[in-house]
């Protein structure tokens, strides 16, 4: 399934994030998957939005000071249109690999998660190969958004355990990783 992924710059209002949330649910419909705010590692004026077929609705939504957009195309989950499981927090975690280990690094994910789904309060909630750009062509790079929910920051750190069968397989996994970069956030309800 194809998604876009807007990484928006929003005014100093301390409710942006929310009435950019209510602006779109209200103009998009079953298309808004998710709109995030920032916990940790983003900037403070940051929403992020995930919809499939945004068109230009999203940069010129009111509020809206810049966007950076991927186009996004879902690789084992998400697998339906269930949205995102209210509560806890989001990391957002952007991997740059070799552009040749896509779908290795695609089928360790699919392995691991079982244990660590089983182990930890966490849900995979979408793993997204993003669009070629021309710099991933001359770097022989490509990147893929994973998107996780954890009961908390606590869990994530409980999650960090080497010892685990699924920590075992992302070790394989993290040898295909050229650069990995997780930031955490929270589902606006």
């Amino acid at each position: 399934m194809a998604y876009d992924y807007y990484s928006l710059t929003l005014g100093r209002e301390r409710t942006a994030q929310k009435a950019l949330s209510d602006h779109l649910r209200g103009a998009m419909g079953a298309e808004l998957v998710a709109v995030f705010a920032p916990v940790l590692g983003f900037a403070s004026d940051t929403a992020l939005v995930l919809v499939k077929d945004a068109g230009a609705a999203i940069a010129s939504a009111p509020g809206v000071v810049a966007s950076e957009h991927h186009s996004l195309t879902s690789t084992l989950r998400p697998t339906d249109d269930v949205p995102p499981m209210a509560g806890g927090i989001y990391v957002h975690n952007w991997f740059t690999i070799d552009a040749d280990a896509v779908d290795e690094f695609v089928r360790l994910s699919g392995e691991a998660w079982p244990d660590f789904e089983a182990r930890f309060e966490t849900k995979i909630f979408g793993l997204f190969l993003a669009a070629e750009s021309a710099a991933d062509r001359v770097s022989g790079a490509r990147r893929l958004l994973l998107i996780t929910r954890y009961r908390d920051l606590g869990e994530w750190q409980t999650s960090r355990d080497p010892s685990s069968a699924a920590m075992q397989v992302f070790a394989r996994r993290r040898q295909l990783t050229r650069v990995s970069l997780a930031r955490a956030c929270q589902l606006i309800p």
